[in-house]
Formats: C-alpha cells, structure tokens, sequence
C-alpha cells in the first residue's frame, strides 16, 4: 500500500470519530482494564496514565491542529496489525494482548490521521499508555519471588554486618525473638512498575538528550530494588530496636509512600547528573 497524503487546510468535521468507533470497540476491555486497576493496587496508578498521556498530547494541541487531515494510509497498517491482535487475543481470552492491542491500534489511527509527522512528535504520549496496562501474571509472579528472595538477603547481609545476628530462611527474617516475612507486596514489584512509569515521564519532561533519557528510565529498576531493600531494611531495625509493629495500617503504608519519596528524590539527583554530563 502507498501512502497517500493531503490536507484540505481545514479540520476535517468527524476526524473524531474513528476514535470514537475505537472507544466502543475496546468498551469491554476498558472496563475490565478498569476493575483491575481498582481491584489490584499494584496497578492503581493506570487511573493516572491516560490523564497523564492525554495533558501531554494537549500541550501539543496546536501541533494535533495542524496536521489533523494529513491522511497517511500507511496507518492503516498498524492499526489492521492492532485489530489482527485484538481478534486472536479475544479468542484466546489473553488479556495482556487485548489491552495492547489498543495502544497499536491507537497508534495506527493517528498515523493515518495525522500523517508520520505527529508520531514522530507524539510516540512517547501514544506509547506511556503501555503503563496502563498490568503486566501478565505469569511474568509478575515469576519477578516476585525472585525480589523476595533478594531483599531478605541484602537485608541479612546488612544487618549482620552490623552484628545484629540475624537468619534467614527463604523470604522470612528471623532476628532475636522476632520474626518478618518479606511478603509479595514488599517484594518491590509494585514501586518497581510505578517508578517506572514515573521515570519515563519525568525523563521525557526534564531531560532533552534521549540518551540521558533512556539511562534515567533504566535506572527506575536499580533505584526501586535499592529502595525497597532499605524499607526492609528500616522496618526489621524498627521491629528489632524499637518494638514497632511495621506490618500494621497505617505503619505499612506510610513507610512504603517515605520509600518511595526517596526512590523519586534519588531519580531527580541522577537527572541532575545526567543532565551535566548530557546537555
């Protein structure tokens, strides 16, 4: 298929409604997409990303303006591979592709509508939408343990360099006469997916040089495990020292928002550097 481009020099009237068709289509998914972010709070920031994907796009709002109409048919492409993906994924009841699919789809309409120009201006909005969508439990589970096992190592190591004493079976820290268990939510994989949408945006805001910006994202992976390892870490010294019952509400979560304040505070000290040695 060629491309075939034009522009009428004015916003075409329904130019909407492919993306309208698009919303009704996908209506099931979105909705359960929904229920698994508010059932699931390793996934509650997908409430945020679309928001956060969309003010990008507006602040390209005059851009959007300019090249609606520009009809790529190239586009077209994309979105038969994201609707291909979408029917065999129905079929196969594979919910991780389905969600995908929407982003491919969505990609697709816009290349079609907008021409190549606003993908390449707009790819990062269009592709911070795969935030969204929960990994696949397979790989989610297969990542948890692993974590477990690595936090309630480091932390032993730690804490017996201080000579505290401690032992370690599995995920579960025996140290004097008490007992913790680094558990599936304090594996780090929920401030490890959060801080990797939050990395991505932060890097696509503050940093101009996309080589600064890929190593500040990968970087999100080193800063949440090192976080987390240190509220293990912290919450065994104040079980240990301080008689601090660290698995109760609201003790839990408020160590687990300071952990993650401070993975966010050493992200902004490595943009910082990043950006000296960059630009």
């Amino acid at each position: 298929m060629n491309a075939v481009k034009t522009n009428s020099g004015t916003t075409p009237r329904g130019w909407w409604l492919p993306f309208a068709a698009l919303a009704l289509i996908y209506l099931p998914a979105l909705i359960d997409l929904v229920v698994n972010w508010y059932e699931d709070a390793n996934y509650s920031h997908g409430f945020l990303i679309p928001f956060m994907s969309g003010y990008l796009l507006y602040r390209k709002r005059q851009l959007l303006a300019a090249n609606v109409g520009r009809i790529d048919a190239s586009g077209l492409w994309l979105v038969a591979a994201g609707m291909f993906l979408f029917i065999v994924a129905n079929g196969a009841a594979e919910y991780f592709t389905i969600r995908f699919s929407l982003v491919v789809t969505l990609f697709g309409l816009v290349y079609f509508l907008f021409g190549s120009k606003m993908i390449r201006c707009c790819w990062f909005e269009l592709a911070f939408l795969v935030f969204m969508i929960p990994i696949p439990y397979v790989i989610y589970y297969s990542a948890t343990l692993p974590m477990q096992l690595a936090a309630s190592k480091i932390t032993v190591a730690t804490l017996n360099l201080l000579g505290a004493g401690a032992v370690r079976q599995g995920n579960i820290i025996h140290l004097g006469g008490i007992t913790l268990e680094v558990a599936e939510a304090c594996s780090g994989i929920r401030s490890l997916v959060s801080l990797a949408a939050l990395g991505a945006i932060y890097a696509y805001l503050t940093l101009k040089h996309n080589g600064a910006r890929t190593l500040l994202f990968i970087s999100t992976a080193p800063v949440a495990i090192i976080a987390n390892v240190a509220r293990v870490f912290v919450s065994a010294v104040l079980a240990y020292g301080a008689s601090v019952d660290v698995t109760v509400e609201p003790t839990h979560s408020i160590m687990g928002l300071i952990v993650f304040v401070v993975a966010f505070i050493l992200l902004a000290l490595i943009a910082g550097l990043l950006r000296r040695i960059f630009e």
